[in-house]
């Protein structure tokens, strides 16, 4: 019988001061997990958004007092996992729904990807930690910087930033009028900036610098608030010319289509239907020059270009009413394969502009794996893979100029602010967020496109199959809501508001990048100083 030695007790001793560095204490963790609770009550549907301006404070707390930069790592990793979970389980809805995954299976596997996205927030937590431990507490103030940083690390790495705080505020436009200056990162921003000063305050027991920069970060809010007024466009006829009346159609097409051909013609039927009653309904009443129908994407998979039929009755419509027609369709590519498409079909029964969806939703439209990974052409073969656009194709409406972007690129700020750059008068979005069911994800959706308008100050009339169809003005003020899985109808008029372009459409992510040189700059910094310290003591 081989002899069993047991392990020295210094190896032992050692082995337990690494584990012991690493594993957050019980007061640590539940620090951790309070702060991740209350950032997720603060965004749709808990909507207690006040909470988001003292929601990190637990974490800010505890990254802080932990003693090794690994262990706020840790921190950090527990908080992000259970915000990302909290805040988008939506995802596991077509999981269960339409490929049929138990949910047993389901909630665990989404765990996999949120393990992976959580590591931005604890990115942030080990740097707070190290630059806090090299300069004192007072450098919790650099949270603000570091956590824009973080953020727009996110969005390059992944290509989403969805749920980032700044979004938490959506639907309370005095408070997110900041984006106009640096988009939803600014809100994000003042958001850290209130929770490091709380901290600071709990931590140093001092008053007056928390004071400080709580007043910066109210006078920041107000004076850009004060924008909001003179720019809410009321919503009434001022040039018939310069003006389109638009008819947003919400026609709740289901999810689980059979594709049965009796059924697509009675969507088609109640497209059709719809748009009439809408169109008859202002036929007798004083108003814009130009009408514009506006059907958004959904499951119906309209390809105007192949479907002759589909072609020959839309056109004849569009003759018959004297009206556009903007709809979702499948295109060919000029290379060859699909493109996800919004086509403007004009009162002559012709197309009068065409865009390619730019950014495509990963996993949805196309795979984001390379060809020479074993798997990837038969996840390919399930998904379908589209081929992305190129161009910011402006539709003509009289005197107005649309910048028409399809679904999740809402949630690109680029797209909307290359648009307005291109000359657009008026956003539209055209989306479909029907599959993922009545979750949240359709007021988080929702609240992308109120910060597109805010950012470049106009107007976003967002039409989807299933709800929320909104009329979103420049301020970030909603109009007229509908209501989710029903089919709905509204009707408002636009004009043509102005040209002048934002500083954040003008400049876009400075504010951004100025964050992570700062940022780099001291966490590097840091390092240095720890290095030129320990060879002091040497």
């Amino acid at each position: 019988m081989p002899e069993v030695r047991a392990i020295p007790n210094r190896n032992r001793s050692s082995l337990y001061i690494t584990v012991r560095g690493v594993i957050p204490t019980p007061r640590e963790t539940a620090l951790s997990l309070a702060a991740a609770i209350l950032t997720v009550l603060s965004f749709p549907n808990f909507n207690l958004w006040f909470l988001a301006w003292l929601g990190l404070v637990p974490l800010l707390l505890a990254v802080v007092a932990t003693g090794t930069a690994l262990r706020a790592f840790v921190l950090g990793w527990l908080y992000g996992v259970v915000f990302f979970y909290g805040t988008c389980w939506w995802l596991t809805y077509p999981m269960i729904h339409y490929a049929h995954i138990s949910a047993w299976a389901a909630y665990p596997l989404f765990l996999l990807p949120v393990l992976l996205v959580g590591i931005f927030p604890a990115v942030f937590c080990g740097l707070l930690s190290r630059v806090t431990r090299s300069y004192g507490t007072s450098a919790v103030y650099l949270a603000p910087l570091i956590w824009i940083s973080i953020d727009w690390l996110r969005y390059v790495v992944t290509g989403q930033l969805w749920n980032a705080l700044g979004y938490s505020q959506e639907f309370h436009p005095m408070m997110i009028q900041p984006a106009r200056w640096a988009g939803v990162y600014a809100v994000t921003c003042l958001i850290v900036l209130a929770n490091a000063s709380i901290a600071y305050l709990l931590l140093r027991r001092r008053v007056i610098l928390p004071l400080v920069s709580l007043l910066i970060v109210i006078i920041v809010i107000v004076i850009s608030a004060g924008l909001f007024p003179r720019r809410q466009v009321v919503m009434r006829l001022t040039n018939p010319e310069t003006s389109v009346t638009v008819i947003a159609i919400q026609p709740n097409v289901p999810m689980d289509l059979s594709g049965d051909p009796t059924q697509m013609n009675e969507l088609l039927e109640r497209h059709l239907r719809l748009s009439s009653n809408a169109l008859a309904n202002v036929e007798n009443l004083p108003g814009a020059k130009y009408r514009l129908v506006i059907w958004p994407e959904s499951p119906m998979n309209f390809s105007y270009s192949r479907d002759h039929s589909l072609k020959e009755t839309v056109g004849n419509f569009a003759r018959a009413n004297r009206t556009f027609i903007l709809l979702n369709s499948l295109e060919p590519a000029a290379g060859g394969g699909d493109q996800n498409s919004a086509i403007l079909i004009n009162p002559e029964g012709v197309i009068a502009a065409r865009y390619d969806k730019i950014r495509l939703m990963p996993f949805g439209e196309y795979v984001p794996l390379p060809r020479w990974l074993p798997g990837a052409s038969s996840v390919r073969g399930l998904v379908g893979e589209f081929t992305p656009g190129s161009s910011y194709t402006l539709m003509p409406l009289g005197a107005i100029r649309a910048g028409v972007f399809i679904c999740i690129e809402a949630a690109h700020p680029s797209i909307a602010r290359q648009f307005t750059q291109s000359g657009a008068n008026v956003l539209i979005n055209i989306s479909n967020d029907g599959y993922l069911g009545p979750t949240a994800v359709m007021r988080q959706h929702l609240s992308n496109a109120v910060f597109r308008a805010v950012e470049n100050d106009r107007r976003l009339i967002r039409v989807t199959n299933s709800g929320i169809t909104a009329n979103i003005d420049p301020g970030g003020a909603t109009f007229e809501e509908t209501r989710s899985f029903q089919p709905e109808v509204r009707t408002w008029t636009i004009s043509r508001d102005g040209d002048d372009l934002s500083f954040y459409t003008r400049y876009g992510d400075m504010f951004v990048y100025g964050c992570a040189l700062i940022s780099l700059g001291v966490v590097s910094a840091s390092f240095m100083r720890r290095r030129s310290m320990s060879e002091a003591r040497e």
